[in-house]
């Protein structure tokens, strides 16, 4: 004799495999589309500290760095990776911007480290007093940077697809407070002091893109405890025999650091 489920039985069991049938469908169609990824900013998107620049060896782009990083783990997603060693705001304009499309769905960056000088700064403090120019410089951030930021963030915003995610990434404090071999030259005072001005620009850049509509993550919080002189530094000391390495993160600053304020968001 036949049996016969029970009508909604059948109906029940009908309706999870199409439920399983539509999620697996969905999570397909996510991974072959993907985000279109867009890399802008200065050396500490492009990945110098990383030591290894096979992608780019005029900009210093790293398979190391944090946009690179994402893109392996996000099969599915295209990367337009444009940052560059030394990029300013006006340079992000000029020679990155046209990158980004009404295609694009993620842009990330940073940008403004070099408006201020903040490399020479520190090298600098390592071969006299800078305590002076740490000061000056603080106390100018806004009127230096603030309007050139405005223009980056607006510029980028019109140029991505309308919804696009926009990551502006912060600076992380360099110093722990402690000395050794990385910090030769610098004193405790400089030491305080450029990290001060970390803190500014911090907040600086914060300021500027909650104004403009494009989301912040501080890198400060990220690295904290890993600076230079710290027992688990995520941040490159002064580097003797290969002084671009010196003050930018480090591999682990890129795949601890800023990668998990990107995810953050992303997911």
């Amino acid at each position: 004799m036949t049996a016969f489920l029970p009508t909604r039985v059948v109906r029940l069991g009908a309706a999870l495999v199409l439920v399983a049938v539509v999620a697996a469908f969905a999570a397909t169609g996510r991974a072959a589309t993907g985000a279109n990824y867009v890399a802008l900013g200065d050396s500490y998107s492009s990945g110098v500290g990383t030591g290894s620049y096979t992608l780019d060896s005029a900009c210093k782009r790293s398979v190391y760095a944090y946009p690179y990083l994402w893109w392996r783990a996000h099969p599915g997603s295209s990367l337009t990776f444009v940052a560059c060693s030394g990029a300013t705001t006006s340079d992000l304009i000029t020679k990155q911007l046209s990158s980004v499309t009404t295609s694009t769905t993620l842009v990330t960056m940073t940008i403004g480290g070099n408006d201020i000088g903040f490399a020479n700064l520190i090298y600098q403090c390592t071969l006299s007093n800078c305590s002076a120019a740490l000061d000056t410089t603080t106390a100018n951030l806004e009127s230096t940077l603030g309007s050139a930021l405005d223009t980056v963030y607006k510029d980028v915003k019109a140029d991505a697809a309308p919804g696009a995610t926009i990551i502006v990434l912060g600076y992380p404090q360099l110093f722990s407070g402690k000395g050794c071999l990385g910090t030769l030259g610098i004193s405790a005072t400089e030491e305080s002091k450029a990290n001060a001005l970390a803190d500014k620009l911090d907040t600086v850049i914060a300021n500027h893109a909650k104004d403009d509509g494009v989301t912040y993550k501080s890198a400060i919080g990220a690295f904290g405890g890993h600076a230079v002189c710290s027992s688990s530094p995520w941040v490159n000391g002064l580097e003797l025999f290969n002084t671009g390495e010196s003050y930018h993160p480090s591999r682990t600053g890129h795949s601890s650091g800023y990668l998990p304020l990107v995810t953050a968001v992303t997911g």
